[in-house]
């Protein structure tokens, strides 16, 4: 079973990372310097962090506090990939909750939201976590008709069940109920990328979920996104020494 506390405990792996850094210098090099690792490289250019990741001078990256604009996009031109699958990591009440589309270009087609949650299981049984699915929507079933948008979330959530299930994933419409999808699912599909990232917000900075990165999954490298609100990226950056020893 995975946990947050396994991921972190025990000798830190002997994996090569970098960490961009962008407005605040002290939190990065804080987590850094506690690790006291020297494979861990601090990156203020977001070309050089994606060029060494690339390259193989570094065998991981994680965003840190480098703005996203500059970085993924150049992160997807080097991938060659038109917009990025993330899967945030988080932790609520000490269970493990994965969450994904969570960026704006993400997540807008049920072949876009299948794409993503197989990935994502392929990611979480890497890490020795379960897999049921809770497929959100915008409404309870019985709120069909009221508004066309609502309509659409629900009808695309349960094709999207429904396709999950006959691939062999346990996958259930868990509507507009995130309050009982955090406790019955693990990993939590939203209805697109903008909903997503509304419930990572809420979720880790109001109610206070620990959020260890968010994977990128679509690319051949490891790319662990961050917030920049962050102030301590010691979890960040252990999760991409961890997929990183996982590919070994």
């Amino acid at each position: 079973m995975f946990t947050v506390k396994d991921l972190l405990q025990g000798d830190v792996p002997d994996v090569r990372v970098g960490i961009g850094c962008g407005t605040d210098l002290r939190n990065v090099e804080r987590s850094v310097r506690t690790l006291n690792s020297n494979n861990i490289t601090i990156y203020k250019d977001p070309n050089a962090l994606v060029d060494d990741l690339f390259s193989g001078n570094i065998e991981a990256a994680v965003r840190g506090d480098m703005p996203s604009s500059g970085l993924l996009n150049i992160l997807k031109r080097k991938a060659d990939v038109k917009e990025l699958e993330r899967l945030a990591i988080m932790e609520i009440k000490r269970k493990p909750i994965f969450l994904a589309p969570v960026g704006i270009d993400e997540g807008w087609t049920v072949a876009q939201k299948f794409s993503i949650a197989e990935r994502a299981v392929d990611l979480m049984e890497e890490l020795g976590a379960d897999t049921t699915i809770a497929v959100m929507s915008g409404g309870r079933t019985e709120d069909t008709g009221r508004n066309s948008v609502v309509d659409k979330t629900i009808r695309d959530a349960m094709e999207l069940v429904t396709l999950l299930n006959e691939s062999g994933y346990d996958a259930y419409h868990a509507e507009i109920l995130i309050e009982s999808a955090v406790e019955d699912a693990d990993l939590i599909i939203a209805p697109d990328g903008v909903t997503g990232n509304l419930i990572f917000r809420v979720m880790h900075f109001i109610g206070d979920a620990v959020a260890l990165g968010a994977p990128v999954m679509n690319i051949e490298k490891i790319f662990v996104d961050t917030s920049r609100a962050k102030t301590d990226y010691i979890d960040s950056i252990i999760l991409a020494m961890r997929l990183v020893e996982g590919t070994k």
